[in-house]
């Protein structure tokens, strides 16, 4: 039995219907009744590396991070391939560049998109303390 299983149907055109558990997905690539797989991509990128980062918080006695938002952006290549992504990580509890920094590093290392994804497509993340 697999972990994951999904099924995603595409009736015409460019639009995909995806059931994921109890959840449904609609993706058009051309934008018109959903995101499109690109932007889905990385708002999941930056749906599980919250998670992460508050985890890696946890992990150093910072138990309540409070609220956290990532503003994410990516640039695509010729070919509308994701070439960049970057993450500015906004973290409500004021913590020192050396606390934020240590924390992107572990929240990279638990976030299991960030390790399915090529290097190059790591985010580049920016973060900031005592934002909210």
């Amino acid at each position: 039995m697999s972990d994951i299983e999904t099924t995603s149907v595409s009736e015409q055109g460019f639009v995909t219907n995806s059931q994921v558990g109890d959840f449904s997905l609609t993706v058009d690539a051309t934008d018109e009744e959903g995101p499109n797989p690109n932007a889905v991509l990385v708002a999941d990128y930056a749906s599980c590396y919250l998670p992460a980062f508050r985890v890696a918080g946890q992990q150093h006695d910072h138990d309540d991070l409070g609220q956290l938002q990532i503003d994410a952006e990516a640039d695509l290549d010729g070919d509308d391939d994701l070439s960049a992504i970057r993450f500015d990580l906004y973290v409500e509890e004021e913590l020192d560049d050396s606390e934020l920094n240590e924390l992107v590093s572990l929240g990279e290392e638990i976030c299991h998109v960030h390790s399915a994804l090529r290097e190059e497509l790591h985010a580049d993340i920016t973060v900031e303390g005592g934002a909210f």
